[in-house]
């Protein structure tokens, strides 16, 4: 038996995608600030602190529950939807950046997820949304994600967002699984994850691929993304204007292309 809501949903689109959550009557669903797209008027919404997964716990406990919250460079505050009306209703939920919505059934992963720090897009009231410390100083230091991620806990359906195409693996027993820092986007409470060093010289200064990658030991499942957000940014970074006009391609000609297409200077 759940002791979440029971919630249904479908996913549309394939880069930009949305989720849209079905609702019975007094049914929520929780969501991070900014990730609403629509819903039908009868789904009446709600701002709280933190994810209300927590109940009588008193305006201390909710301020310090959705404080933890601020340590994941998230916000005090989650948004409730709920069903307030008869029937079905719908709302949705949209994914920030290109990328793909991965639905988390926590009932059959054992209860929890930990996931990347801007990875949870939406949940099923009850999930409990909190903070992960890493256990060992050398992953905190350099795993790619700082001391704390985090961990998606409780019965319910969760649904968390990666950049790009999502790999999903199942490790057996001591299989291990090396992986760049910024593409690890969640993993199963048994997977054991560490860092390693990039071995070689040449590899460490002239690969290109950092210092460290991740190393996931299973058991346990584990989600990749293709795309991290950290690596589209510095791609578009690296192409955008230096001094207010656009990059010069091509070097010599490249300003000779801003005065055909009315662009110079």
């Amino acid at each position: 038996m759940r002791t979440n809501h029971e919630i249904d949903y479908r996913i549309f689109g394939e880069e930009m995608q949305c989720v849209e959550i079905e609702l019975d009557p007094q049914e929520t669903v929780v969501a991070e600030a900014g990730a609403f797209m629509y819903k039908d008027q009868p789904v009446q919404m709600q701002t709280i602190f933190g994810d209300g997964s927590k109940q009588n716990q008193g305006i201390f406990g909710s301020i310090l529950n959705a404080g933890k919250r601020l340590l994941t460079g998230e916000s005090l505050f989650m948004t409730a939807f709920t069903h307030g009306g008869s029937g079905k209703a719908r709302v949705a939920f949209a994914s920030p950046y290109p990328g793909k919505i991965i639905p988390m059934d926590l009932m059959h992963m054992g209860g929890k997820i930990v996931c990347q720090k801007d990875a949870f897009l939406c949940a099923a009231k009850g999930v409990s949304v909190g903070i992960e410390w890493q256990k060992k100083l050398g992953t905190g230091l350099f795993g790619g994600e700082g001391f704390i991620m985090q961990k998606l806990e409780g019965d319910g359906l969760a649904f968390v967002h990666a950049g790009g195409h999502i790999i999903e693996r199942t490790l057996q027993p001591g299989e291990v699984l090396h992986i760049d820092t910024g593409c690890v986007v969640a993993y199963t409470k048994d997977v054991d994850f560490d860092i390693q060093m990039v071995g070689g010289v040449r590899n460490t200064l002239f690969g290109g691929e950092g210092f460290f990658f991740a190393v996931l030991r299973g058991p346990g499942k584990v989600w990749l993304q293709t795309l991290p957000i950290s690596r589209l940014a510095s791609r578009i970074i690296q192409y955008a204007p230096q001094t207010g006009g656009r990059k010069e391609e091509g070097s010599l000609l490249g300003g000779l292309g801003n005065l055909i297409d009315g662009d110079g200077y």
